[in-house]
């Protein structure tokens, strides 16, 4: 039973969501850590995602059961309750925001706040299921995390703080279009009208394409304004024409699901050297 607990927070997302919350955190820091501060921010803010993940499944239990991928998650199979998911996922948000007011300031906790109810309420009841906007507005949750790290330290939505939320919001698009190429069945036979369903596979590559020029531009707003160095502006540079490439040999492919599992592993591994090259040149540089 702890296990199905444990994993009905999506541990995999909270500890993704937990590696740009160190990026942002190192960004704002520079050499001068906190670490304290830093496990705080972590602590408060993986409460914060886990408490939105579960209600997540709770929301979802019905549609999960129609998905391969999902059908035997905990509520699916009723191991665990929808009230216990309920009282679960209220604490653990509950506690999450307690530990970000008390330990870091009023405005990393609102920012929390935003992300979750953007999550939750607007992305998982609303437009998951009504909308092929739901991606691009699940975005903005997905865009937080980062943002937390660095307000945590700061405490003010200057342009690096702006700069992070975009980098971080125009990579979500085209990872979470990937997704929902690849996983294509499980999303008809759900009914959730993600772009691949409503519009089609090309129309899709089209968007994913203009996301990633997006991000590419603005990752290399950080050395413009001076955030990053030259180390970052190169391997940034490269990664993000080589992701370019990748969308664009997708129009040009006869296996799509192949492609698209690509494009996903390929945008887990742009995010993690992003992650890590912004915190080396912090500490290092």
């Amino acid at each position: 039973m702890i296990k199905d607990y444990y994993f009905i927070t999506k541990p995999g997302i909270v500890g993704g969501n937990a590696i740009t919350v160190i990026a942002g955190f190192f960004l704002a820091s520079g050499k001068s850590i906190d670490w304290l501060l830093l496990f705080v921010t972590l602590v408060g803010l993986s409460l914060v995602v886990a408490s939105g993940c579960v209600f997540n499944n709770y929301i979802d239990r019905d549609i999960d059961g129609r998905m391969e991928r999902t059908k035997n998650r905990a509520l699916v199979k009723g191991i665990i309750s929808p009230r216990s998911a309920l009282i679960y996922a209220t604490h653990l948000g509950v506690l999450g925001f307690f530990i970000l007011f008390f330990y870091t300031n009023l405005l990393t906790s609102i920012i929390a706040l935003v992300g979750l109810f953007v999550y939750v309420i607007v992305y998982s009841l609303w437009l998951k299921r009504n909308s092929v906007y739901g991606t691009i507005v699940g975005s903005i949750s997905g865009a937080v995390p980062p943002v937390v790290g660095y307000l945590a330290v700061n405490n003010t939505v200057d342009m690096g703080a702006v700069i992070l939320f975009f980098i971080l919001a125009f990579w979500q698009i085209p990872h979470s279009l990937a997704i929902a190429i690849y996983r294509l069945s499980d999303y008809t036979k759900a009914k959730i009208p993600v772009l691949p369903v409503k519009k089609g596979i090309r129309i899709t590559k089209m968007h994913m394409l203009v996301y990633i020029a997006l991000f590419i531009i603005a990752t290399l707003m950080l050395p413009v304004f001076s955030y990053a160095g030259y180390a970052y502006f190169f391997v940034m540079t490269l990664l993000g024409l080589v992701w370019l490439g990748i969308v664009a040999i997708g129009f040009y492919v006869s296996d799509n699901i192949s492609w698209a599992r690509d494009m996903f592993v390929y945008s887990i591994v742009i995010l993690v050297v992003f992650c890590v090259i912004i915190s080396a040149e912090s500490l290092l540089w």
